[in-house]
């Protein structure tokens, strides 16, 4: 084989390399355009969907402001822990006799309030 084919076949193939990176970069700049309109089209849905903007809560005057754990004493936390485990097992178990009184089930001795009788 003479020495100028082996130079055709690389200038070849290095033009053959070539065209297909820049059709993939064709296609690439495409699909990304595409992308972008279809983020412009969703951007101009949501923006005029008005924002509901809920009052936050006033904190309740008996809890202390949220991070002042850090700087309370153990035994303040803990009581504070203890109290607010025993209210959520009260709550849910007023919940559980509700929706069983609701439903005309038998209550769970365990359930019933005794002391308010």
């Amino acid at each position: 084989m003479l020495w100028w084919s082996w130079i055709l076949i690389w200038v070849a193939l290095v033009a053959l390399a070539l065209l297909l990176f820049l059709l993939l970069g064709i296609r690439l700049f495409r699909k990304f355009m595409a992308t972008v309109k279809d983020l412009g089209a969703a951007g101009e849905k949501l923006g005029h969907i008005s924002p509901v903007f809920l009052p936050e809560p006033a904190p309740a005057p008996d809890r202390m402001p949220a991070g002042s754990a850090v700087f309370a004493s153990p035994e303040i936390m803990r009581h504070d822990y203890e109290a607010a485990k025993a209210s959520r097992r009260e709550e849910r178990r007023r919940r559980r006799v509700q929706r069983r009184t609701d439903r005309g089930q038998l209550q769970a001795l365990g359930d019933l309030d005794f002391t308010s009788k």
